[in-house]
């Protein structure tokens, strides 16, 4: 997982991932790295349509998007 978020950062691509927030609530976010620091990523954010902080270890998943799917998909 951690090659494909350096490897964002480095190309600028989207990649998805599912997160667990506070709370335990699972969400899937499409994202770009824009920064990696020690525990935690700074991407941008399509549902939020912002810079967002997520905590490394609170990342369950990671993957690229399909090409099938457009460059940023349609589902949040």
């Amino acid at each position: 997982m951690n090659k494909l978020l350096i490897r964002s950062l480095n190309e600028q691509f989207p990649i998805e991932i599912i997160y667990m927030a506070p709370h335990q609530q699972l969400t899937k976010r499409k994202i770009i790295v824009k920064r990696v620091n020690l525990d935690s990523i700074v991407s941008y954010c399509f549902l939020r349509k912002q810079l967002r902080t997520f905590r490394v270890e609170h990342i369950l998943a990671a993957y690229p998007l399909l090409k099938s799917r457009g460059l940023y998909g349609n589902s949040h």
